[in-house]
């Protein structure tokens, strides 16, 4: 008879009070699915490898400071990370130096790695990676700043030839002469971030994606100050499109803005997909350095004088705007991308290292901040209730109590009618999506008085 035995995951504990005082002290007692609690507080020039699988490793109560004091382990970072499927949480990575100039915070030899409220700062490269394959990294409410050695091969981050990144909810700012965010990945979704070098920074690109692939920029707000050592903000495929295709460039929703007097928002390669929708590009420079020839664009607001915005506060990267502003009500919705990704700019940055519910209303701004002057934010009096949203089946539909409404259309971005139901006095509807193309649409709700219109995705 044969008997299976599970083994249990073990969480261990590290602080000063406890019988582990170091993080690497337990790295080599760790087993696959273990978790690691780090008491907050500063543990200097600790460094250690972890080869276990599906490891938890997080700070508590706060940040653990692993201040290296110039140290590394094998040359090469703070945390050399083996394992496959690890994440890492509120954690604070800082002064990594080694002899070839490429010490990061973490140095990732594995497949897929979550990074959530952790803070990179002051070392040769914040995170940096390799080729891993089938890997995603995935990168959120994090900070990253003050990172290179100063030879333009150091970044804040660099990541190399996996499948995908994810990088949303961070602050990524004053690399030294490196890319703020550079990625060899195939597909890169970078969303709702802060991207800059500021007044003082001297960074070169703020984002760096030279092998092209499919990348989605939606809702970001980039910004290239006077010391910038590359008049280019956003590169695509500039070291030639060697990942797979199709290549395509999506910028959805985003506010770029370009201190300096010269150079180009984007760059990319002629045989390349481009598609730009409701962004915001204030500021010197082209649009893009030289156009593609695949294109699609519409309702960007592209202005050589920052002041015209009518930016909250400009001189403090607050680029939120007001009902004044040009940018208000003339976006129109992107859709989806050729491979089906929503366009959609679902939530919006909130700095140093947040995000919240972009407004969803029929008319949007153009930028990465939406005025909400005419929203109802849903689940309130006057905001129809759709569930699900995304939907790939049946849609259930709740009106509000004090709408006299008679008709429901679905209408795709092109304003086109794609379905209608009678509402007759309903205060609820279920609607039958399942034939209804994947897409991006907006519903509308008609009857006496001014209509409602809310946006949902169809899988």
């Amino acid at each position: 008879m044969l008997m299976a035995i599970g083994m249990q995951a073990t969480t261990w504990q590290v602080g000063p009070a406890e019988t582990y005082t170091m993080p690497s002290q337990v790295s080599t007692l760790v087993n696959d699915g273990d978790t690691v609690n780090i008491d907050a507080g500063v543990y200097p020039s600790d460094v250690a490898r972890w080869q276990a699988d599906d490891l938890v490793l997080r700070g508590v109560g706060g940040f653990a400071h692993l201040e290296s004091n110039g140290n590394s382990w094998g040359d090469k970072a703070i945390w050399v990370i083996q394992g496959d499927n690890t994440t890492v949480e509120w954690i604070e990575f800082s002064e990594c130096v080694v002899p070839d100039h490429n010490g990061a915070g973490i140095r990732l030899e594995a497949n897929n790695l979550t990074v959530r409220h952790c803070w990179f700062h002051h070392n040769e490269n914040g995170i940096l990676c390799g080729e891993y394959h089938p890997s995603t990294v995935r990168i959120e409410y994090s900070e990253f700043g003050h990172h290179g050695y100063g030879d333009g091969y150091s970044h804040n981050l660099y990541i190399g030839n996996i499948d995908s990144l994810i990088f949303r909810y961070n602050y990524s700012h004053h690399a030294l002469t490196g890319h703020e965010l550079k990625s060899r990945a195939w597909v890169n979704v970078i969303e709702y971030n802060r991207i800059g070098n500021e007044a003082d920074g001297e960074a070169s690109r703020e984002i760096d994606l030279p092998n092209g692939g499919q990348a989605y920029l939606i809702g970001n707000v980039i910004q290239q100050g006077l010391m910038s050592q590359n008049s280019n903000m956003v590169g695509f495929g500039m070291e030639g499109l060697s990942n797979p295709g199709p290549q395509e460039l999506y910028v959805v929703e985003n506010t770029l803005v370009n201190e300096k007097a010269n150079g180009s928002f984007l760059q990319a390669p002629a045989n390349v997909f481009f598609k730009a929708y409701g962004n915001i590009l204030a500021g010197g420079g082209s649009f893009m350095s030289a156009w593609p020839t695949s294109i699609d664009t519409l309702t960007n607001l592209r202005t050589t004088n920052i002041a015209s915005v009518g930016f909250a506060d400009a001189a403090n990267y607050d680029y939120h705007i007001t009902a004044s502003s040009p940018a208000h009500a003339i976006a129109y919705p992107a859709g989806v991308s050729n491979t089906g990704y929503p366009l959609v700019a679902w939530y919006e940055y909130v700095h140093p290292t947040n995000g919240t519910l972009r407004c969803q209303h029929a008319t949007l701004d153009a930028g990465a901040f939406e005025t909400c002057t005419t929203q109802v934010p849903e689940g309130e009096d006057g905001a129809i209730l759709l569930h699900p949203n995304p939907v790939s089946g049946f849609m259930n539909i709740t009106f509000p109590t004090d709408a006299t409404l008679t008709r429901v259309e679905v209408r795709d971005p092109q304003g086109r009618l794609m379905r209608a139901w009678p509402v007759n006095g309903a205060s609820a509807l279920s609607l039958d999506l399942r034939d209804l193309p994947a897409g991006l649409y907006v519903l509308h709700a008609t009857g006496q008085g001014p209509g409602i219109a809310q946006r949902f995705v169809k899988h």
